[in-house]
């Protein structure tokens, strides 16, 4: 059987517990760690006891080093990738790679593991038989159109976003899908100040406008299909 050279390993999305007992043994077993941000995956290694060189793989480097790492594969070298937090390749580096590796024939295998909307999902007591993941809204260009897009969906609608756009984003879905669109917010997801609000997007948007200040933490906001 062919070896596997690339391992793609979730890591906690904040409770470094988070993390399969295969995922550490791979951890401490390949020859080099990818990691979209060595400092945070230092971390994590710290925690676990576990020393390993690292190599920066980010979203700023990621289309100039794939080609180098195709070689080091075809030389032998085994290799895990991670990302700062959950599944990599999922609103984080990642794809290139994969989509690398397979064409050139190198085996690579996917662990299962922390990513922050499942949660988030299941929490929001929203359906989730069917349900479409849309991950970050675009920042300017196109956002309106795909709001727009987005408030004729008929399944769930999970999206991530940052604190600082939080309430803008509320403000844009309320708008577009209606005050009393049924939604669900969750931060800090795993950690010690985990929350989650539910309720329609008009009660959301004012529970956050009246917080007692800034918003902080890694949000998934989850919202119910069009009826």
């Amino acid at each position: 059987m062919e070896p596997t050279s690339l391992y793609i390993i979730p890591t906690p999305i904040g409770n470094l517990e988070d993390i399969t007992l295969r995922a550490l043994r791979l951890l401490n077993e390949v020859d080099v760690i990818l990691a979209e941000d060595t400092r945070t995956t230092g971390v994590l290694l710290k925690h676990h006891q576990i020393s390993k060189s690292l190599m920066s793989y980010h979203v700023f480097n990621e289309h100039k080093t794939v080609a180098q790492l195709i070689e080091r594969f075809k030389n032998g070298e085994v290799m895990a990738l991670v990302s700062d937090a959950g599944t990599p390749a999922i609103s984080d580096p990642g794809f290139l790679l994969v989509r690398a590796c397979l064409d050139n024939g190198i085996k690579i295998e996917c662990l299962p593991g922390a990513t922050a909307f499942v949660p988030a999902l299941v929490k929001s007591g929203l359906p989730s038989d069917s349900f479409v993941f849309e991950g970050f809204l675009p920042h300017k260009k196109g956002r309106k159109t795909k709001l727009e897009k987005l408030a004729e969906e008929t399944r769930t609608i999970v999206l991530y976003e940052s604190p600082h756009r939080l309430i803008k984003a509320l403000e844009q879905l309320k708008e577009v899908c209606g005050a009393e669109r049924q939604a669900s917010v969750s931060r800090e997801l795993t950690k010690i100040h985990e929350e989650t609000i539910n309720g329609t997007l008009d009660e959301i948007l004012h529970y956050y406008q009246d917080g007692p200040g800034k918003v902080k933490g890694e949000i998934v906001m989850v919202i119910a299909g069009r009826k």
